[in-house]
C-alpha cells in the first residue's frame, strides 16, 4: 500500500492561499477517481478538487473555514501499489509506523478542471441539504443551471412532480407557543466571510454620505414596455437596470468624481473614462459583483444580455476572479424587495454606490390634477472623502433628468 498526498492547489494570478468551504469525503471512506473530494475558494471563485486516484482517505488537511497556504497538505489517501511520486518532487516521509516499511507517500499535483456533471451533480450545500430533507436524489435531479448545475427551483419541480414538496419532519418549522431552548451555530465561512471583512473595511475606511432622491419612472417604463413588446422575440428582455446603466454612462461624463477608485493608503484618486459597473447580485452563497465592463460601449440590449449572463454565471458558482474585480462604480437593486429606502455599502475602493428602491404607483400632482404615476427613489452612497456632498446631489439629479425624460438617455 502507499500513500498519495494532494496539496493545495495553485489556482493562478499570484494566489497565496486559499479557504477550504467544503468537505465532500471523511477519514475512512472510499474514494474513485474523479470523485469530488473538497471545494476551496478564494476572491469568492470556488473550485472543486477531484480526486486524480482510487483509495481511501486517510486524513484531511484542515477543518472547514480554514485558510490553507498553497502547497500545503490538503488530503492523504491510501492507495493499492507503490505510489511514485511526480517528477519534479522528492518523496516525503513515510505515513506508515517506523517498524513497518513502506513506500513513501507521493505529492501529487492536484488535477483542477472542469468535471462531466454525469459523474457527480452539480450543486452548492445549499442546495444539497434542502435535497437530503426533501429526499430527494440528485442523480434523478434535471439541473437547469449552467453547465446542468442543480438549482433550488429545480428541487421544487423534482419535488412536485413526485407529488409532495413537504420536507422530513427533523426539517419543520418549530410550533408556536412552546418553549423552545434549542441553538444552532453558524460557521462564518467562504463567500460569506469575504463578505464580512469587504463590508467592515468599507464601513470602517469609508466615510459614507447617502443621499435619497425620488424618480418618476412612469416614462421610462412605459419605454421599457414597448421595446419589449416589439423585440422580445429577437433581443434580450429589458429590465429597468439597462436603463439605469445608461444614465450611470452619461452622467458620470459630468461628475468623472463618481466614476473612481480611491486607494487611501497612497492618497490618489484615479477617475477612469471606462465606465466599469459593479452589479450588485444575491446569489445562495451571498452577495456577489459581478463586473459589467465598458458599459459606456453597450447598447441597452448589449447591457441586458451581459448582465444575464453575468448573473447567471454568479448565481450557478461559474463567475470567475476576473469577472468579479475592477468595477468603477456599482449599481444595487432588490427589485421588488427594495423598500422605500436603503444606505448601500460602497463597494471598496470605489466611491460611489446607485441603490435601487423598489416602485410603487401612488397619486401625483401633474399640471394640478392628480394621477397615479410610478415613482421610484434612488437611494445613493458616495465616499465623502472625496465626493464632495453638493457633487453627490447634483450626480444623482442628473441620473434623475435622464431617467425621467428617457428620450435624452439616446442624445449625445
Amino acid at each position: 500500500m502507499g500513500v498519495h498526498i494532494i496539496k493545495m492547489p495553485d489556482l493562478g494570478e499570484g494566489m497565496a492561499e486559499a479557504e477550504l468551504v467544503a468537505w465532500h469525503v471523511k477519514p475512512g471512506d472510499a474514494v474513485s477517481e474523479d470523485q469530488a473530494l473538497a471545494d476551496v475558494m478564494t476572491d469568492k471563485a470556488t473550485v472543486e478538487i477531484p480526486s486524480p486516484v482510487v483509495g481511501t482517505v486517510l486524513s484531511l488537511g484542515g477543518e472547514v473555514g480554514r485558510t490553507l497556504a498553497v502547497g500545503s497538505e490538503l488530503i492523504r489517501i491510501e492507495v493499492a501499489g507503490e505510489v511514485k511520486a511526480p517528477k519534479g518532487h522528492s518523496p516525503a516521509q513515510s505515513a506508515a509506523p517506523a517498524r513497518v516499511a513502506a513506500p513513501a507517500p507521493a505529492e501529487a499535483a492536484v488535477p483542477i478542471r472542469a468535471i462531466d456533471p454525469q459523474d457527480r451533480p452539480i450543486a452548492s450545500p445549499s442546495v444539497r441539504r434542502r435535497a437530503w430533507e426533501l429526499d430527494l436524489d440528485l442523480n434523478d435531479v434535471p439541473g437547469t443551471g449552467p453547465s446542468g448545475r442543480i438549482m433550488q427551483a429545480d428541487l421544487d419541480a423534482a419535488a412536485a412532480t413526485r407529488g409532495s414538496t413537504a420536507p422530513r419532519p427533523s426539517a419543520r418549522r418549530a410550533p408556536t407557543g412552546v418553549e423552545r431552548s434549542d441553538e444552532q451555530t453558524v460557521p462564518v465561512i467562504g463567500v460569506r466571510r469575504k463578505i464580512a471583512q469587504k463590508m467592515q473595511e468599507s464601513k470602517r475606511r469609508i466615510p459614507h454620505f447617502t443621499y435619497v432622491e425620488e424618480i418618476d419612472v412612469t416614462e421610462v417604463e412605459a419605454l421599457r414596455a414597448q421595446l419589449n413588446a416589439k423585440w422580445a422575440e429577437q433581443r434580450a428582455k429589458l429590465s429597468l437596470l439597462p436603463f439605469i446603466a445608461r444614465a450611470v454612462v452619461l452622467a458620470v461624463r459630468d461628475f468623472p468624481q463618481v466614476n473612481a477608485r480611491f486607494d487611501d493608503e497612497a492618497g490618489i484618486v484615479t477617475r477612469h473614462g471606462a465606465v466599469h459597473i459593479g452589479v450588485a447580485t444575491q446569489t445562495e452563497a451571498g452577495l456577489m459583483v459581478p463586473v459589467l465592463r465598458h458599459a459606456e460601449a453597450l447598447d441597452l440590449w448589449g447591457t441586458a444580455a451581459e448582465v444575464m449572463r453575468l448573473a447567471g454565471a454568479a448565481r450557478g458558482g461559474k463567475v470567475t476572479r476576473n469577472e468579479l474585480t475592477g468595477s468603477t462604480i456599482t449599481i444595487s437593486s432588490l427589485g421588488a424587495l427594495g423598500g422605500i429606502v436603503s444606505t448601500p455599502v460602497i463597494n471598496r475602493p470605489e466611491v460611489a454606490i446607485v441603490g435601487v428602491n423598489r416602485i410603487v404607483e401612488r397619486p401625483m400632482m401633474r399640471g394640478g390634477a392628480v394621477m397615479p404615476r410610478l415613482m421610484m427613489n434612488l437611494s445613493s452612497s458616495f465616499d465623502h472623502r472625496v465626493v464632495d456632498g453638493i457633487d453627490a446631489a447634483r450626480f444623482v439629479q442628473a441620473l434623475r433628468g435622464f431617467l425621467e425624460a428617457p428620450a435624452t438617455l439616446f442624445i449625445e
